[in-house]
């Protein structure tokens, strides 16, 4: 699509494929949502949208991304893709920014359907943001968080080299959990085999992330 590339956008690793989702793809991340995300006596999440009702849960799913694309500008964006896992929709990752022309720091989120956890696919999948992130639009950071007792989360992104960046707090279900904060910089960042983008270059200025002119002769 000439006016919206992010259409074209994909990275692929040697297990997976994220791409910017269709609308066949929405349709079948909504019902991951409903088959459930996470053990229903947990709470991973700060805005606890995977306790409404299946499908006010599959609903929420799809507007989240017809949002993101609404309001994406190269100021403050927010890329999140479908998972694509052995020709099946698993999850979503996400990738987000704001002033990244100037900052070049991203943030991450994700979430992956409950039946396919234990799989080593959330450590591909955030691994594949980190390549789009650091080798694509060549950012300086990326960032993470997760409440303290959500190892899982918090195991992703130590196995991928993110070091502590401090604590917050949020509320959830009516009491305080203490968020942990994770950064990964560019020069600590391993680049793995078989990771590769697609379609980026088009991308670049949404981003805010196309290369700058050169400056003319004085």
């Amino acid at each position: 699509m000439r006016n919206w590339p992010l259409t074209g956008l994909r990275v692929t690793t040697p297990r997976l494929e994220l791409r910017m989702p269709s609308l066949d793809d929405l349709d079948r991340l909504a019902d991951r949502a409903v088959e459930g995300v996470h053990d229903p006596d947990t709470m991973p999440f700060v805005a606890p949208w995977t306790e409404a009702e299946p499908q006010e849960r599959a609903r929420r799913t799809v507007q989240y991304h017809f949002t993101q694309w609404g309001t994406w500008t190269p100021e403050e964006w927010v890329c999140a893709f479908a998972v694509i896992f052995e020709g099946e929709v698993v999850g979503t990752q996400a990738i987000a920014a704001t002033e990244f022309a100037v900052i070049r720091e991203v943030t991450s989120g994700s979430w992956l359907g409950r039946r396919f956890h234990g799989r080593g696919i959330g450590t591909e999948m955030r691994a594949a943001v980190l390549h789009l992130a650091f080798e694509g639009l060549g950012a300086r950071y990326a960032t993470s968080a997760a409440f303290a007792d959500n190892h899982a989360s918090v195991k992703v992104s130590r196995k991928l080299g993110y070091g502590d960046d401090g604590i917050q707090f949020h509320s959830r279900r009516g009491e305080p959990a203490t968020t942990l904060r994770l950064r990964l910089a560019r020069e600590d960042w391993v680049a793995r085999p078989g990771f590769e983008i697609h379609g980026l270059e088009p991308c670049l200025p949404l981003f805010g992330a196309a290369p700058t002119p050169a400056a003319p002769d004085q």
